[in-house]
């Protein structure tokens, strides 16, 4: 009978006191309404996208924001320094990232890791499989076309598991869907669906004359707050991630109208 072997987890050194912003390393984060690993998900971090520190909770949570303006709490062990991940500039780096279509790429030492729709790429890695583009590429690819928009949420999500708090194909609520699908196109949503509610121009009530690409939202409260959103794809249809599908679903609104 052999002897287990015993091995010590690798820890993380702490983020220093002056650090104002820190990237994510791991290829999704959870980020937490508490600085607690039992508290809810709120949403999540992708790899290589730049957080804002707010505040600190011991020496192991961090209260961030990112890019969205959505704030929560995030383990230090998810994060590092720019310069750690091979960034020298943080500020221009979102113009220089690399966005994962999905890829799975390698870094130097030959650690190997896939990588969900939406995170970036680290300047160190290489694609071994699927697609990563730089932004001049991605614009080129997603128009912020309704139309196109739409294609990409049918496409892109095909078969994703609903997870609340989600971004990704990987795992996703309604918002997640619509905020990273839209977001591929070059055009950013608040992280909730009441938040993206307030967006754009009102399209009108009759889900049945909603255009490829716009919104709609709906809401299961006696105050009318907004709960849930879904993305029109014309010819009375929406595409959605719903926890009463499971995740991903398209319904025919015609339906539900009759």
């Amino acid at each position: 009978m052999t002897t287990p072997r015993i091995v010590t987890p690798p820890t993380r050194a702490s983020i220093p006191t002056d650090a104002a912003v820190v990237l994510v390393h791991a290829a999704i984060a959870p980020v937490h309404v508490e600085p607690r690993v039992s508290s809810g998900q709120t949403t999540q971090a992708l790899a290589a996208h730049p957080l804002r520190i707010l505040a600190r909770h011991d020496d192991d949570w961090l209260r961030v924001r990112g890019a969205d303006g959505y704030e929560g709490w995030i383990h230090r062990g998810y994060v590092a320094l720019p310069g750690d991940l091979g960034v020298t500039d943080p500020t221009s780096w979102p113009g220089d990232a690399r966005t994962s279509l999905g890829a799975s790429v390698s870094q130097p030492g030959g650690l190997q890791r896939a990588l969900p729709l939406g995170a970036w790429l680290r300047p160190d890695e290489e694609v071994l499989a699927g697609e990563a583009l730089l932004p001049r590429e991605r614009q080129a690819l997603f128009a912020p076309d309704g139309a196109a928009i739409a294609r990409t949420a049918v496409e892109r999500f095909a078969g994703t598991p609903y997870q609340w708090g989600g971004l990704t194909p990987w795992g996703a609520d309604c918002s997640g869907l619509a905020q990273t699908a839209f977001g591929l196109h070059g055009v950013p949503l608040p992280r909730d669906a009441y938040q993206q509610a307030e967006c754009g121009v009102d399209a009108g009530r009759d889900p049945l004359v909603l255009a490829a690409g716009d919104l709609l939202f709906f809401s299961d409260r006696p105050d009318g707050r907004i709960t849930h959103v879904g993305v029109a794809l014309g010819e009375r249809r929406m595409v959605h991630l719903a926890l009463g599908r499971g995740g991903y679903a398209v319904e025919d609104l015609g339906d539900a109208a009759t």
